[in-house]
């Protein structure tokens, strides 16, 4: 048995002409004889009636509830919109079930809220599938052994996905979204970004972490782990959008690119410390940062201090914390994080050159950067953050 997972977003359900588009995606591959695995997300977005965000912000009321239960009032968007789908299958005469994320066998711990999956039992969706249904998951959710709801976090929906498809050993996991597959850099800052064919897990792991909200960096990681081709495409067209492999081969590659793609985060804030004497101060600041749960990046440490970054909103709190333990932390506000993608850059020399020159030439200073084998990270300010992308994206000639 030939085993496709499909995964659909919430503006891929939104709508009856959109609901309309998934059942004909899904028709195609039956016609190719594929059994189906269909994963969704709520349908829409904050605002829209049965979206997530809007369930958790109903009166204000789940502000107030315990993590349990949040969770219990999270996962509905998921049960109607899985419904939905299954009620249009039907009238289209395709035999077609709804499951549960604790239905389907994804069993998670109890981390209400970011659960993490720690096993998935194959054996009821397969029981599905020989009947030749196609077997429409709730995703973004599991059940914890003690019985309870769970949710995955941000971007759930892509781990389900990957994670029954690596459970049922499935041929391919396509996400459906609202773009033509992965860009080389968001459209709404560089007119001319283009889709890309091919591009490998580490690249798109690296693009997602770095600010690119395609795909689920953690979904991506399960996919390669199982070695199962992911293909990202559009709802709304029938184009094959990108495909997501350990090795991908296209014209792209030939032409040997350096750079894939260049992703951003903004609303981070740079604050260094200087160790001015105290002792154990890197190991003190971090410890004080994980302890009030705040998220630190791009760090640098050296014997004479510290330098890293955190989320604009978490600034105040972090400065704070540090002041309290006896610290002068100095704070550059409004900065992002601009990151150039691409396994060939590796071992390549004048890469750096290049992104300097790039940014020199536009009057950009860069104010801290990192590098790993397929990423190097420059940080700016953020109102030079939309020039320094295009200055990337044109450096590294990725409208070509």
């Amino acid at each position: 048995m030939a085993i496709l997972v499909q995964k659909y977003g919430g503006t891929s359900l939104a709508s009856e002409e959109a609901r309309r588009r998934v059942l004909g995606h899904i028709e195609r591959e039956r016609a190719h004889s594929y059994a189906l695995v269909v994963v969704v997300s709520a349908m829409g977005r904050m605002g829209d009636p049965y979206a997530t965000d809007t369930l958790l912000s109903l009166g204000g009321s789940a502000q107030s509830l315990p993590p349990r239960e949040k969770d219990l009032l999270a996962v509905c968007g998921e049960i109607i919109s899985a419904n939905v789908l299954c009620g249009l299958l039907r009238s289209e005469g395709v035999p077609s079930i709804v499951m549960t994320g604790g239905q389907a066998g994804i069993r998670t711990d109890a981390g209400f809220g970011q659960a993490r999956i720690m096993r998935i039992d194959p054996d009821p969706v397969m029981r599905q599938l020989e009947q030749g249904k196609v077997v429409i998951v709730t995703g973004f959710q599991g059940q914890s052994d003690q019985g309870d709801f769970t949710t995955l976090g941000r971007g759930g929906s892509d781990t389900s996905a990957t994670a029954i498809g690596a459970a049922l050993r499935a041929e391919r996991i396509d996400i459906y979204t609202d773009v033509d597959g992965i860009l080389t850099a968001d459209p709404r800052l560089v007119e001319d970004a283009k889709p890309l064919d091919t591009v490998s897990y580490a690249e798109i792991t690296n693009l997602a972490r770095q600010g690119a909200k395609v795909i689920h960096p953690r979904a991506v990681e399960i996919a390669a782990q199982s070695n199962i081709p992911l293909r990202v495409r559009s709802t709304f067209s029938d184009g094959e959008g990108t495909l997501v492999t350990a090795d991908p081969v296209s014209e792209s590659q030939v032409r040997d690119r350096l750079a894939t793609g260049i992703a951003h985060v903004p609303k981070v804030t740079q604050i260094s410390v200087t160790a001015d004497g105290h002792k154990d101060m890197q190991l003190n600041v971090f410890q004080s940062m994980a302890k009030h749960g705040i998220s630190v990046d791009f760090i640098n440490v050296t014997p004479g201090g510290a330098l890293y970054t955190v989320f604009d909103e978490d600034a105040d709190r972090a400065l704070e914390v540090l002041g309290k333990l006896g610290y002068t932390p100095a704070a550059v506000r409004g900065c992002a994080k601009v990151s150039v993608v691409g396994s060939g850059m590796h071992g390549v020399p004048g890469v750096m050159a290049r992104i300097v020159e790039a940014l020199t030439e536009e009057g950009i200073t860069i104010l801290q950067s990192a590098d790993s084998h397929a990423t190097i990270w420059v940080l700016v300010r953020q109102e030079q953050m939309t020039a320094a992308v295009r200055a990337l994206h044109n450096k590294f000639e990725l409208h070509l």
